[in-house]
């Protein structure tokens, strides 16, 4: 267990000191917390502060801290102690990808964690990150006055959270073995932390594209000689930028619903978050509450390497964030110059491309060293994916546009929300920092109010810009998917600016999708159209979303509960607990009975697999018929339900598996009424009985003897399901047959949070971290939650001071930074 190197001083504060330990009782425990073994401090040339910054963090149930201090730096100080204490290796791991020294360290070839681009390997990240640093992109970020640049307040926390880890390096051992004894873990600046969170404002944008940026390269003198190359095909192109930016294919997605004081048991407001995030990686929540004595009281859950709240409750207001459908980027499509392929022409005038020649240090060999080209609208890229090519020839190449490349705001934006004092309060602080790169906000109020609002920051680009700007490729891509692709050498296709927007090149808050006091606002990862069903939200521009298309099964089904919650009336948080365990798979109470009765009406009880060969499915009728329609661990027939619904649904088109066809005006309710007569039902039933019989898997197993993770040789039954089936509490998980089935989360429910108040000064609130707080497989807080989850269960959350102080586990820890 952690435990602080020093005593606390007497001469700290008595404000600090008498709300740190209240009482004789406390006081004593903190003063006898023994001294760990010392060993030499950070390196004063990255230290980022001058010394003397301390913190107290109280432990309670399941580690979770509550970080204590007087003001923005000893808070961050205290945070980033508490960061590194749990999650040290994962945190090291980030810093080495932002510094872009991952190919040093760890070679060019392998693959990084995916958790801050999406780059293929080592080598693509740091070609990008070095690029980052070497033109000082961060730096430059840093020193605009807010709100265009950080505020002070953000400044001195992540100068402060800079020192916190750093402490916590130079006076602990590193025991997790991911980084145990490792050369390339070592002390940070607050640069690093401000690069982190700029890597985590672009991943929709430039972190998406790394590998086309760092690939790009100019056509040589063959190709200039040779044929023009054939230029992308818009269907194509079209489809896979559609599916680029499906929110539904993402690693990352979310529910969250807020329910009004009409409907509540009370006449204050409900919040339930259920983010869908990834459960290893960089990209893990982390849990604690930050307060600094009457300025700042927030609990939740920060994105590793943040130095802020970014979910999460006060005693006021509660909000989560679901990943938006807004398309975050846009390409400008270049005319070259015939002369010069590094040339484009704007108006008829050339300007030349900027080469940036970047320096990659490469482990057993010599530095690599690429260029990278950039023009007046961003980076050259290759490709956005190996789905969406993007050719450089000696005609056109094709820049791309990131508007969150100059937004370093987003933890502003995270703290304004944890000052807040209502929704009123949310969204004022979202237009004024407007700091989200790609996520939507709910939020909900002890007064009973409810917001929806996609504030996220996208280039300004209207559906009439889009109609007269568009290239023959963006006229294919925009519709489709949102992605504008406008002509790059006509002046007046330039992006043009809202008075209210923070920054230029994007739409103001004042354009973005909002719902203020609906009965209930949700959001699955749809667009803002049916954030309330009998409410809902048009008028938009097609790069925020769409509207009157189908929505996906789990929005559907959330819209179905939430709905029907609403009505029903006299909530609490207890309703939303139940509603995050309810495990309804819609898919099932769509589609499992008719497809019992198919599976009945085949002559003989037998079906073609894909091999031609017949099975015998009579077996499957009856367990898919006396399914419960849930994804509970003990639900026999949901595991059956689940490999035949994926085979079925990816083979056959939704124009071919239902009966009655998707309307605008009953979107929640269409498509429905599965064709029991639909091409390959027989052959995904066949498929199915033959896979699970062949793994050993009765066909009537409950979920969980085949859904589960193994933390400490313990298997722990999961429930939930895949985005397919539509279930609120999302599990995705690989299949791996000889391993028994899913026997690994790898991402889907996080950070749970059920909030409300109850007029008292706590606020009534019930969070879970799925995953739970430590990456370190020896502490007891690596999979503590995780046993909970599989369990069902949740964490009271301690806000108050009396709830903290009165908790069975308290721990008192004092860390201070050696001046």
């Amino acid at each position: 267990m952690l435990r602080s190197t020093q005593r606390p001083r007497r001469r700290t504060g008595p404000l600090l000191r008498r709300l740190a330990v209240t009482g004789a009782t406390l006081l004593a425990a903190t003063a006898a917390i023994p001294q760990a073994g010392a060993t030499a401090g950070p390196d004063p040339g990255v230290a980022p502060s001058g010394g003397g910054l301390s913190a107290v963090i109280r432990y309670t149930e399941n580690g979770i801290p509550h970080v204590l201090a007087r003001d923005y730096a000893n808070l961050g100080f205290g945070t980033g102690w508490a960061q590194a204490a749990d999650q040290v290796c994962v945190l090291a791991d980030g810093f080495l990808t932002v510094s872009g020294e991952r190919s040093r360290w760890l070679g060019p070839d392998a693959a990084p964690d995916f958790s801050l681009s999406s780059a293929a390997t080592n080598l693509s990240s740091d070609l990008f990150f070095k690029g980052v640093r070497e033109t000082g992109t961060v730096e430059k970020l840093l020193a605009a006055p807010a709100p265009a640049g950080p505020s002070k307040d953000l400044r001195e926390l992540m100068r402060g959270w800079a020192a916190g880890y750093n402490a916590w390096l130079a006076r602990n051992r590193i025991t997790d073995p991911a980084c145990k004894d490792a050369a390339w873990v070592h002390p940070v600046t607050a640069t690093d932390v401000a690069a982190r969170g700029f890597a985590v404002s672009v991943l929709g944008g430039q972190g998406r594209g790394v590998d086309g940026i760092t690939g790009a390269r100019p056509p040589g003198p063959a190709a200039r000689a040779a044929a023009p190359a054939a230029e992308p095909d818009p269907g194509a192109a079209a489809e896979a930028a559609r599916q680029l930016f499906d929110t539904t294919r993402y690693d990352m997605g979310s529910n969250a619903v807020a329910f009004a004081g009409s409907t509540t048991a009370n006449g204050r407001g409900l919040l339930l978050g259920n983010p869908h995030y990834p459960w290893q990686g960089g990209r893990r929540f982390w849990q604690s509450q930050q307060t600094i004595p009457g300025e700042l009281n927030v609990s939740g859950a920060s994105l590793l390497g943040t130095a802020v709240v970014n979910i999460g409750f006060n005693d006021k207001v509660a909000w989560s964030h679901t990943v938006a459908t807004g398309t975050p980027v846009n390409l400008h499509q270049l005319a070259l110059d015939p002369a010069d392929p590094t040339a484009y022409l704007v108006d008829g005038r050339p300007e030349r491309m900027t080469e940036r020649k970047v320096s990659v240090q490469v482990k057993g060999g010599a530095p690599v060293v690429r260029s990278q080209w950039w023009t007046r609208y961003g980076p050259v890229v290759s490709d956005l994916g190996p789905g969406l090519p993007l050719p450089w020839t000696t005609t056109t190449a094709y820049a791309l546009n990131d508007p969150n490349a100059a937004n370093l705001r987003g933890s502003d934006t995270a703290l304004a929300m944890g000052r807040a004092r209502s929704v009123a309060g949310i969204q004022d602080a979202l237009k004024r920092t407007q700091g989200l790169p790609w996520v939507n906000t709910v939020a909900a109020d002890s007064a009973g109010a409810t917001l929806f609002t996609q504030s996220q920051v996208l280039p300004r680009i209207t559906d009439e810009l889009a109609a007269r700007c568009s290239t023959p490729l963006g006229r294919a891509t925009y519709p489709a998917a949102g992605l504008a692709v406008l002509d790059g050498s006509r002046g007046d296709c330039a992006i043009g600016s809202d008075p209210d927007a923070v920054q230029p090149g994007v739409f103001g808050p004042g354009r973005a999708p909002t719902l203020r006091d609906a009965p209930y606002a949700e959001n699955s990862n749809d667009s803002a159209w049916l954030a309330n069903a009998e409410r809902p939200l048009t008028g938009y521009e097609r790069i925020w979303g769409t509207v009157a298309t189908p929505r996906s099964l789990r929005t559907r089904g959330a819209v179905q509960d939430v709905s029907a919650m609403a009505a029903r009336g006299r909530l609490t948080v207890g309703d939303l607990q139940a509603q995050q365990y309810a495990n309804r798979v819609p898919a099932g109470d769509m589609a499992a009975a008719d497809a019992a009765a198919a599976c009945a009406a085949l002559p003989g009880g037998t079906a073609a697999g894909s091999d031609g060969r017949p099975v015998d499915v009579s077996a499957a009728c009856g367990v898919l018929a006396a399914w419960d329609r849930t994804a509970d661990t003990t639900s026999r027939g949901a595991l059956l339900f689940d490999r035949f619904w994926r085979r079925l649904t990816a083979s056959t088109p939704a124009k071919d598996l239902w009966l009655v066809p998707f309307s605008p005006a009953d979107p929640v309710g269409t498509p429905r009424t599965l064709d029991r007569a639909a091409p390959g039902l027989a052959r995904a039933l066949a498929d199915t009985v033959t896979e699970l019989r062949a793994a050993g898997i009765a066909l009537d197993a409950p979920l969980g003897e085949h859904q589960f993770v193994v933390r400490g040789g313990q298997r722990l039954p999961v429930g939930g399901g895949t985005e397919a089936l539509g279930v609120w509490n999302k599990i995705e998980a690989p299949w791996n047959a000889a391993a028994g089935g899913y026997p690994e989360v790898v991402h889907g429910s996080s950070h749970m949070q059920a909030v409300g108040w109850d007029g008292s000064r706590c606020p009534v609130a019930r969070t879970l971290l799925t995953y739970g707080q430590s990456g370190d497989p020896a502490s007891p807080f690596h999979a503590d939650q995780t046993r909970l989850f599989s369990q069902e269960r949740w964490v009271t959350s301690r806000f108050c001071e009396r709830d903290i102080l009165s908790s069975p586990a308290l721990r008192v820890v004092w860390p201070r930074e050696r001046r």
